[in-house]
């Protein structure tokens, strides 16, 4: 079929259109038929760009057009009919003619059609499904913190989904069950604003924890949009007494520091002794308990408090006083190292024994090898004029004169 130029298109965009309804109207329906356009359904979120695609399996060179929900020709083969730049053609063949719609808005959506005008006129529908996206949600109905114990609600609204969004809570990572969202229509709007609520019994272990509330929408990715609450909760001190260290020396100066984790923080410390009174050397400075110098009459069970807005806790410790002589004891490195000095003074002295001893083996040999000596020589010097061995010593003592003397004297 032939139709006028270019001069004539107002014409001709009217005849069309008048074949197009007087076909939609006749209900032919075609079955295996080459001719016949097919499309498909296609779902696009407002802002979006969607794209539109009409084939048939064979041409006999007859146009196809796109038309919009209202009826009207947006394109014809290549040439656009309405003029709206956010429409533009993607692919134009014998066979196929492919458009596009970007920024698509909410009233974009509807029932489009794409017909190829043969005798008689052939159509087909294709659906565009517009979602309206979710605003960012936002949580309300908590505006101060909370005692420990108490309860609180919170309100989570996201506004303009289509169809309507789901809203989901979370503490972490942990889902929580709230109440069933409540879905209102807008006026002369297709969008549904949604609300949902949570009551939480809070406890300390609250404090500062992050509940969250996502949006779950088709037109989004998972956590997508999502706000967060942190808590606040108020409770008394949790109490805990820290020593300066762990091994108090009798003589020494030590303190004891109360740490008290409250909220609000604690506002005031006390301390004592139990079942009796601080000794008179320990000074009480807020948070701290100094003792200028420990001694064993410091042994004994101190208690801290510490209180706050919301109430008062205490802890307790339990100070034992070493004796400064077990230093050594429990330091196993002195012990090792006084034992060998120990070991080094007992074998220097065996050491030295030794040598003595060994000098005076020495001097006694040679004392003994030179008196062996003396004597034979005076047995030689009397054995010249002796007729026998004893008169040889005798002579070699006092001479032989001597010896006649000495027998005179006996007789």
């Amino acid at each position: 079929m032939a139709f006028p130029s270019a001069p004539s298109a107002l014409w001709s965009v009217s005849l069309l259109t008048a074949l197009f309804a007087a076909a939609v109207h006749s209900n032919i329906v075609y079955d295996d038929d080459p001719l016949q356009p097919v499309t498909s359904d296609e779902t696009v979120s407002v802002g979006g760009t969607v794209t539109l695609t009409c084939r048939v399996a064979e041409s006999d060179n007859s146009s196809l057009q796109w038309s919009n929900t209202a009826q009207q020709t947006l394109y014809f083969g290549e040439k656009r009919a309405l003029r709206d730049n956010r429409i533009q053609l993607h692919r134009s063949t014998a066979t196929e003619l492919s458009i596009t719609i970007a920024e698509v808005l909410l009233s974009d959506e509807g029932e489009y059609t794409c017909s190829i005008f043969t005798m008689p006129v052939r159509t087909a529908r294709a659906t565009v499904t517009v979602l309206g996206v979710p605003g960012k949600p936002q949580i309300s109905g908590f505006e101060s913190a909370v005692p420990e114990g108490g309860k609180v609600t919170l309100t989570c609204t996201s506004t303009g989904s289509k169809p309507p969004a789901k809203l989901r809570w979370f503490r972490g990572n942990q889902e929580l069950e709230g109440r069933p969202n409540v879905v209102e229509s807008v006026p002369d709007d297709p969008t549904y604003n949604v609300s949902s609520e949570l009551t939480l019994e809070v406890s300390r272990s609250d404090d500062k924890a992050l509940i969250t509330c996502a949006v779950d929408h088709p037109s989004l990715a998972p956590g997508d949009k999502r706000s967060e609450q942190a808590l606040r909760v108020l409770y008394s001190p949790d109490v805990e007494i820290v020593p300066e260290s762990d091994l108090p020396r009798e003589g020494e100066k030590f303190h004891l520091k109360c740490l008290g984790n409250g909220n609000p923080e604690p506002t005031s410390y006390s301390w004592q002794k139990k079942d009796g009174e601080l000794p008179p050397l320990a000074k009480v400075d807020g948070a701290f308990l100094h003792f200028e110098m420990l001694n064993k009459s410091d042994n004994g069970v101190y208690l801290c408090h510490a209180d706050n807005v919301i109430g008062s806790s205490q802890a307790e410790y339990t100070l034992l006083v070493q004796e400064e002589a077990a230093d050594n004891i429990a330091d196993p490195t002195a012990m090792s190292t006084s034992s060998g000095v120990d070991h080094a003074v007992i074998g220097g002295v065996v050491a030295v024994i030794v040598f003595i001893l060994l000098c005076l083996l020495i001097v006694l040999g040679r004392y003994l090898i030179r008196h062996k000596g003396t004597y034979l020589t005076h047995e030689a010097k009397g054995s010249d004029d002796a007729p026998d061995a004893d008169t040889a010593i005798i002579n070699a003592e006092g001479g032989h004169s001597g010896a006649e003397d000495k027998k005179e004297y006996f007789i």
